[in-house]
């Protein structure tokens, strides 16, 4: 079938890309750019990359002339800032204003706040039709924030796709502490955990405020020990827990980040970090109050320190500070991104039917790890509703729900009240 230009644009919408600007400058010290989705890697050594321009426009006559550019990737939030400079929306005063840009290495402006930039010379120009591909050497690169992109398809911006996760898993980091208050025998305690962790759920065996449960021949990935300090990690080993736990405080975190006084609150969790990847341990660190209204920047930043750190997993904790739908949605689009190769996982609470909601939306930006507590008995989503709602979605788990519903029917029958838990009446 012959192709006009019509139907080869048409293709080419369905395939969806990111969005770059794409700058230089002028011998006389002005800015120019223009709005590029074709823009790839080419080299890691030496680091090169290229853009095709279309020789019509003054990006490309500029580009020829000075043999220098910069590519500025464009976040989730400046789609506004890529239309301006596709000429989209109109820019009265310039495309450069209402945003922040400094002047490369090379002269070509960078954006300050992109999620990604590189400046480059042009180090090859091939003839591609109508357009040039500019090959460039790239001098300087920086990754001013992580935060989800904004993507173009089908003439249209937009972001990432919700994707369910592969798999659901539940851990239960609340039950050992509140039965302990509630003076249940340690012998029952055991009972309790063993269940639990062959069920496939991993267990917090201890934190600051309880002794460790004797060690059980299971799995130690099924054991779990909440630590203050690496000393701990060692009475963690013993206990034979595989994971341990740590918490840091979005709050002072917060405080840091608006004082401009550096995050102090991931950093002084890079001891106990260290001593656990001696010890052979996963190490998790939660984050408190996550999602709290005005803390998201902070939670992200934090997020992408603790990723750094090497902590293997990281938790965003729902508090007294209430979680929205939107909140949730919002916050994990971000800190995703944020945490590269550590899984994040997500500690909500039940109020007045929203806990469930959020945790939709959790799986719906792709969590699949959950903190719960048994029967939902201090506040937290319940792991059996969780596992409910995954197989509602047709979402696997290796966990055993039919154990925790077990677990939850006769926790009940020494509660002294029904269960906040919705699900645990039933199986399936």
């Amino acid at each position: 079938m012959a192709t006009d230009g019509v139907s080869f644009r048409e293709v080419l919408a369905q395939w969806p890309s990111g969005v770059v600007i794409v700058t230089t400058g002028t011998a006389g010290g002005e800015w120019h750019g223009m709005t590029a989705s074709s823009f790839s890697s080419v080299s890691v050594d030496p680091p090169m990359v290229l853009v095709c321009l279309a020789k019509t426009t003054r990006t490309h006559r500029l580009v020829e002339e000075r043999g220098t550019f910069a590519v500025s990737i464009l976040g989730r939030d400046q789609a506004a800032l890529g239309r301006r400079f596709a000429g989209q929306e109109p820019a009265p005063n310039g495309p450069f204003t209402d945003a922040r840009w400094v002047t490369g290495v090379t002269g070509s402006p960078v954006l300050a706040d992109s999620i990604g930039w590189l400046d480059c010379r042009v180090a090859h120009a091939y003839p591609g039709g109508d357009h040039t591909i500019f090959v460039g050497e790239v001098l300087a690169a920086d990754t001013p924030r992580r935060v989800a992109p904004v993507l173009f398809h089908s003439r249209a911006w937009g972001q990432l796709a919700d994707p369910l996760p592969d798999e659901v898993a539940v851990a239960d980091t609340g039950l050992l502490s509140i039965l302990r208050t509630r003076g249940y025998e340690e012998a029952r305690l055991a009972r309790i955990s063993r269940a639990l962790r062959a069920a496939g759920t991993r267990v917090r065996l201890f934190d600051p405020y309880g002794e460790p449960l004797p060690a059980e021949n299971l799995d130690p990935v099924t054991a779990s020990a909440l630590i203050v300090e690496p000393a701990q990690v060692h009475s963690a080993v013993r206990a034979g827990a595989g994971v341990v736990e740590l918490v840091v405080s979005a709050e002072e975190h917060a405080a840091s980040v608006r004082a401009g006084a550096g995050p102090p609150a991931p950093e002084s969790a890079a001891p106990t970090v260290e001593a656990a990847r001696r010890a052979g341990l996963t190490t998790v660190a939660h984050i408190t109050e996550s999602f709290a209204e005005d803390r998201a920047d902070a939670v992200v930043s934090a997020v992408g320190r603790l990723a750094d750190l090497g902590c293997d997993e990281i938790g965003l904790e729902e508090g007294r500070l209430h979680a929205s739908p939107l909140r949730v949605r919002e916050l994990l689009r971000d800190a995703s991104a944020a945490a590269r190769s550590a899984v994040l996982r997500v500690r909500l609470r039940e109020r007045n039917g929203i806990g469930m909601v959020n945790a939709l939306v959790a799986m719906k930006s792709g969590v699949g790890h959950f903190d719960t507590t048994l029967g939902g008995v201090d506040g937290s989503l319940p792991g059996e509703d969780v596992l409910f709602l995954a197989s509602q979605l047709e979402v696997a788990s290796s966990v055993d729900r039919t154990a925790l519903v077990a677990g939850a029917t006769e926790l009940e029958s020494s509660w002294g009240s029904p269960l906040p838990g919705r699900t645990y009446r039933f199986v399936s």
